[in-house]
């Protein structure tokens, strides 16, 4: 994808996630209503409770082929588990009670308010063409902050550790990179 490309389609992504948010908001709750007991350990208090997540039996996922982007069929039909617009994350029902799922979507929640809407979906927009969708940047600090909430005792600042793994990646030249493609 292209910068032209996706500055063209970033306003049809932005909008379709508002209108998404809007028909969803009366079956939104605040995470911390949910009761998870480690969760508040790795959170500051407004995380949780300004947090919000809606159980689905599909997580909707944005027609971006749609909207002119083909690359992303592949990411389109995935079964995600969890997905996460702004401040508030999609869940299939049937993980509804997966705690570890619910700290991965909060690291999400965490980076778009770090990086703001248009900064993450470039970021996140340039990682499946480049990596592949579980090996996009984003994805890749969501997942290792989770596996040490799996594997670890020790709770620790999941906002600060996410910041400096934001910080390290696009010191590294991680950031968005789109192709130079006509």
């Amino acid at each position: 994808m292209t910068e032209q490309e996706f500055r063209a389609v970033y306003p049809l992504i932005a909008e379709w996630m508002q209108k998404t948010l809007a028909e969803q908001a009366a079956a939104a709750r605040p995470v911390a209503s949910l009761g998870f007991g480690r969760l508040a350990h790795y959170y500051d208090e407004r995380t949780p409770a300004s947090a919000k997540v809606v159980f689905v039996p599909k997580v909707p996922m944005p027609p971006l082929s749609a909207m002119g982007l083909d690359g992303f069929r592949n990411f389109e039909q995935m079964n995600a588990g969890g997905m996460t617009f702004f401040d508030t994350y999609f869940v299939r029902a049937n993980h509804a009670r997966d705690e570890s799922l619910h700290f991965h979507e909060l690291v999400h929640v965490i980076q778009w308010r770090h990086l703001g809407a248009e900064r993450f979906l470039a970021l996140y927009a340039g990682g499946p063409e480049r990596f592949g969708c579980r090996k996009s940047p984003l994805e890749v600090i969501a997942f290792k902050l989770q596996h040490r909430f799996e594997r670890e005792a020790q709770p620790f600042s999941v906002e600060a550790a996410c910041q400096n793994l934001i910080q390290d990646m696009t010191s590294h030249g991680d950031g968005p990179a789109f192709s130079n493609r006509p």
